[in-house]
């Protein structure tokens, strides 16, 4: 089935599917100026938190719609750090995309992991090489709505929708500056999200994801960084997680998400029913 082809204009068990993966870095420079800019910064520093909100409503409005994505995320557990870096392309409408999600090299040696390929899907994520017992020519499907973080660190990726519809929870936001990424002026907002007011006011597609986050993480206070373009597209997002894991130590988690290339074409093709491994899947890999 093909959930939709779009084109647009304008440690160890630290997260139990994968383990997770490390900060991207930003390129940043502080830009001066005068004149509009000046005036532009303090439009960006007065409406801090309500640009921050409609991040996610703007990646799904007209002239955006989809994009390239870059990913990272690492986790921190007893002196284990494990980094984790993913590639592909989203589209926001659909709530759908395609991502190829590199693994690290086994501490102890061992053979390389090889890449795992995930469907992002509204409530569901598929996995192709997922390891751990799983045929390698089946999928893992998992219902993101009964995990207990929502998918935002299962797979090893943040879902893209998740991690902007998350934003919808900024309480108090600064406004740090404008700075350059990747050859592109972004205006720089740091605060903290609330999972929980962000499942009351994200879209339906998320909603029922992020509300099972909100009762599964230490805390439901998400500290984050948002950088977003002159015409209001988030860039760049960086979270940071904190959770239990299954009593031991405290997990830290920071995932990385990086947009660009808006409006390419994505195109998801879920797999059929005979192609979903339903058997026991070991807890040795992920």
């Amino acid at each position: 089935m093909v959930v939709q082809q779009h084109r647009s204009g304008g440690g160890a068990r630290a997260v139990r599917a994968l383990a997770v993966m490390g900060v991207m870095a930003a390129a940043a420079g502080c830009a001066g100026g005068g004149g509009d800019r000046a005036t532009s910064a303090a439009d960006a520093r007065g409406g801090a938190v309500e640009v921050v909100r409609r991040a996610a409503a703007v990646l799904a409005g007209d002239g955006v719609a989809s994009a390239e994505v870059s990913t990272s995320m690492e986790t921190a557990a007893g002196g284990t750090r494990v980094t984790i870096r993913g590639t592909g392309a989203y589209d926001f409408r659909a709530g759908s995309g395609r991502l190829k999600v590199v693994l690290p090299p086994d501490a102890a040696g061992g053979e390389e992991h090889r890449p795992i390929t995930e469907l992002l899907a509204p409530g569901a994520l598929y996995m192709m090489n997922r390891g751990a017992g799983v045929p390698e020519d089946k999928w893992v499907r998992i219902d993101t709505t009964a995990l207990e973080d929502g998918n935002l660190v299962t797979g090893g990726v943040t879902d893209p929708m998740a991690a902007a519809e998350l934003l919808r929870g900024a309480g108090a936001v600064t406004y740090v500056g404008e700075t350059d990424l990747a050859g592109v002026t972004v205006r720089h907002y740091r605060g903290t999200a609330d999972i929980g007011r962000a499942a009351r006011l994200a879209a339906a597609p998320s909603r029922a994801a992020l509300a099972a986050a909100a009762q599964g993480f230490r805390t439901g206070a998400v500290p984050f960084d948002a950088y977003l373009d002159e015409q209001g597209r988030l860039r760049k997002v960086r979270h940071r997680f904190s959770f239990a894991n299954e009593g031991g130590p405290v997990m830290e988690v920071v995932s990385t998400t990086l947009l660009y290339g808006f409006g390419v074409p994505v195109t998801v093709r879920l797999p059929d029913e005979r192609d979903i491994y339903t058997g026991e899947i070991g807890q040795g890999r992920a």
